[in-house]
């Protein structure tokens, strides 16, 4: 028998999820524009909807549990909804995709964006899910958002794909070869941000400092096209999303150091201390390079502050190895140490390694870790006691016990002791305390 055509139709509500990184929250921003264009209306991931997008990542076995516990919200939320899958866990693994009790449709990344398309003749029943157009397409999206309905800061990707292999991950797969968006859609985006009133824009890519490699040349870097868009006029801040630690050269450094544009904050995947793991990894850079470049970077830029993508436990990794990492977040002072336990994913070099770290042993350390980034940042934030410094106001009325009005430059979460009038805008403070990670300051030039 036939399946029964879709009643999906203009007016019909859409929830979307994103998890992982800002590259996906680029992404679902576009498919969301696209169905805001075709009438639907957007509703929160938790309320009941007639089709859910899970936009997945899929850099860990965690995250794609996540999307799982995505798919069976979502149903229960609305049992009758289509559910669509897409995102890198559905680029690396359709099938397990397609698996998921309740799936309607696995759309692979280089075809997410023409989601509101393909959703036009879901059955209602479809038995299995087909995976759609798992191809790599050879150039990154063209495509220019209107704004965010939920953020206050920007975001505007640059970069796709990655030429890393390396052997923990299973990126470089999901996303394909790294290629860039040439400079003048890059600029077009940020200018229309700009007279949007944002504030703050947060360049972003999958690899970011390998934009314009592809192309070739010093005229097309990353460092290029960050001097281009400090030059913009208009009242903002810059931000960089996750760096590779080869690619903070001093190219790159004088232009973060040339604008007081750029925020005193860097995010680099340093992943380890031990040059040993670091080359089993198949990283580019040895943990000198790494302590090398931090200096450089603290040498040239006042203030600074780091974060980084941390791992523990990578396969054959010793109580020595372990020990390095754990000095070299003490030494290079870094306060926000994202931290994560290996997660072996099929397919890949590293889970072929006989000398896997057992689970518990990776969960200890990794809360060692923890334990020391805590120590490191209850220092750093107490640094600015009395300090003034302005803020982007990013909430009005935030709830939760982590609760925060805003950040600095720096990227420090601030409490205002009277709420700000609106968001979005920038605003002069005093710090005058520190409630758990977050820092009290009074408004400046408000009576």
């Amino acid at each position: 028998m036939k399946a029964q055509r879709s009643a999906l139709a203009n007016g019909s509500r859409v929830a979307l999820t994103t998890l992982g990184c800002k590259v996906n929250a680029y992404e679902s921003a576009i498919i969301a524009q696209r169905l805001g264009a075709d009438h639907w209306t957007r509703v929160g991931e938790r309320e009941c909807a007639d089709l859910y997008v899970i936009n997945s990542c899929t850099v860990t076995a965690e995250a794609d549990r996540q999307t799982r516990q995505a798919v069976r919200r979502a149903l229960r939320l609305n049992p009758a909804a289509r559910v669509v899958v897409t995102g890198c866990y559905a680029q690396n693994d359709p099938q397990a995709c397609a698996d998921i009790p309740g799936v309607s449709l696995v759309v692979g990344n280089e075809q997410k964006l023409s989601i509101p398309g393909l959703i036009c003749d879901l059955p209602v029943q479809s038995g299995r899910p087909t995976p759609v157009c798992m191809e790599q397409s050879a150039d990154a999206p063209i495509q220019l958002l209107n704004g965010y309905h939920d953020r206050t800061r920007a975001l505007v990707q640059v970069q796709q794909g990655c030429d890393q292999s390396c052997t923990f991950c299973v990126i470089h797969r999901a996303r394909g070869a790294s290629r860039s968006l040439a400079v003048d859609a890059v600029v077009r985006q940020v200018r229309r941000f700009i007279a949007q009133g944002y504030r703050e824009i947060v360049v972003c890519g999958i690899d970011l400092g390998s934009y314009g490699q592809e192309r070739g040349g010093p005229a097309v870097s990353l460092a290029a096209l960050l001097a281009y868009i400090a030059n913009l006029p208009g009242d903002f801040r810059i931000r960089l999303s996750s760096l590779d630690p080869v690619h903070l050269d001093d190219q790159l450094l004088e232009v973060l150091a040339s604008s007081p544009r750029f925020c005193p904050y860097l995010h680099l995947s340093i992943q380890c201390g031990s040059t040993l793991i670091l080359k089993r990894m198949g990283r580019r850079y040895d943990a000198a390079l790494v302590r090398e470049r931090v200096v450089q970077a603290r040498g040239r830029i006042p203030g600074l502050i780091l974060g980084g993508d941390i791992m523990v436990g990578f396969p054959t990794e010793s109580a020595e190895d372990f020990a390095q990492t754990l000095r070299l977040i003490d030494d290079l002072n870094i306060i926000y140490p994202h931290v994560f336990t290996y997660s072996a994913r099929p397919g890949t070099p590293a889970a072929r390694i006989s000398r896997q770290v057992p689970k518990n042993v990776r969960r200890e350390r990794a809360a060692v870790l923890r334990q020391a980034g805590q120590q490191l940042r209850t220092r750093a934030l107490d640094s600015q006691l009395w300090q003034e410094a302005e803020m982007l106001v990013e909430q009005v009325n935030p709830g939760g016990s982590a609760a925060y009005h805003g950040r600095l430059a720096n990227y420090m979460p601030v409490w205002l002791s009277t709420p700000p009038a609106g968001a979005g805008c920038f605003q002069a403070a005093q710090i005058v305390g520190r409630q758990g990670d977050t820092l009290v300051a009074r408004a400046l030039g408000r009576e």
